[in-house]
């Protein structure tokens, strides 16, 4: 394997350690000793045109094994894949021959970006949409960008727990309770969510069995919490209303900034999906909220949860609130959600 595709794979692999995956940690290893020229899926990953880490290479093919093993169309890799053990070499025997049986299927599988709909990063955001809620006294309407499903735009209909703080429906069959590192976030207030509108350019139906799995694949085979708070998510999304677009993340930005209403507060949101726009694309929409928020008018909320400008190994959860733009950094996290420290 090529040494920049062979570095990628090993990056990979220490980011699953870090986010408790040791099972997608193990296969990222074993892949470079897996792939050759000799099938398409090997020619296809080791000639890959683009940077590699930018289009999440691995977690592409990742995603395409897991499909399979959850499709219930490979019972030896489903033999070696969690709640099972097996040994490396197992491991690495069953997933060879898979890509030599599946090659078609696998190679075509790379051509879609990684979408996960990570409803953890849910209990990150709360915080900041109750912040939102008391700094303005008024409704939201909500506008996602990367959405995937749009099952981030359910949030309120969770229940959370943070140290001793809860918020939420007691019944509700999504329960977050991440790690709280320091004081817990402030949970007071009200909120009243008027609208839920997501976008992306690939957004997943998921009333269709073929996106459920799709969605499903890309989370780690060797972490059950979150495959269950997603299949329970995808559950709740059939019962709460909620728009969800093919669309340019600029154009959605500039349509949401039109439509916005004197009694409510827009809240452009969005989390670990900024690195994967055009820089054009981003330029688009900082100035296209920059504008409107400057020119007065209702307010404007703009929350994220990105990687933090220091490239340390934690997500920052910021807010910018027109009409004053101040930026502030709420709480320092975990991509997945597993931790908050909240910084106020």
């Amino acid at each position: 394997m090529t040494t920049h595709i062979s570095a990628h794979f090993e990056k990979q692999a220490q980011a699953c350690d870090r986010m408790g995956s040791p099972f997608t940690a193990q296969l990222c290893r074993l892949l470079p000793d897996i792939l050759d020229r000799e099938t398409a899926t090997g020619a296809r990953v080791l000639g890959w045109p683009g940077e590699a880490g930018e289009d999440a290479l691995a977690l592409r093919l990742c995603g395409g094994l897991h499909a399979l093993v959850l499709a219930g169309d490979d019972a030896a890799l489903a033999g070696v894949y969690p709640p099972n053990a097996a040994s490396p070499e197992a491991l690495r025997k069953a997933v060879s021959a898979t890509i030599a049986r599946h090659d078609e299927r696998l190679c075509a599988n790379l051509d879609s970006a990684p979408q996960t709909n990570e409803i953890g990063r849910s209990a990150m955001l709360l915080p900041g949409f109750l912040q939102i809620a008391r700094d303005t006294g008024l409704p939201l309407d909500l506008y996602e960008i990367g959405s995937s499903a749009g099952l981030n735009l359910l949030f309120d209909r969770f229940h959370y727990r943070y140290g001793d703080s809860v918020w939420g429906d007691a019944a509700s069959p999504v329960r977050l309770a991440p790690e709280t590192r320091g004081a817990a976030p402030d949970l007071s207030g009200a909120l009243y969510i008027a609208t839920r509108q997501g976008s992306d350019i690939a957004p997943i139906d998921v009333s269709r069995d073929d996106q459920r799995l799709r969605l499903t694949s890309y989370v780690w085979a060797d972490q059950e919490a979150r495959l269950s708070r997603l299949r329970a998510a995808m559950e709740l999304a059939n019962e709460t209303p909620f728009a969800l677009e093919k669309a340019d993340a600029a154009d959605f930005v500039d349509a949401a900034l039109a439509a916005r209403r004197p009694d409510r507060v827009t809240v452009l949101f969005h989390s670990i999906m900024w690195q994967y726009l055009r820089h054009e694309t981003r330029a688009r929409i900082e100035t296209a909220l920059e504008t409107a928020g400057r020119a007065g008018g209702p307010p404007i909320a703009w929350l994220r949860m990105e990687p933090s400008d220091t490239n340390e190994p934690f997500a920052l959860v910021s807010l910018t609130l027109w009409p004053t733009g101040e930026r502030r950094d709420l709480a320092r996290c975990d991509f997945h959600g597993r931790w908050i420290e909240w910084l106020l």
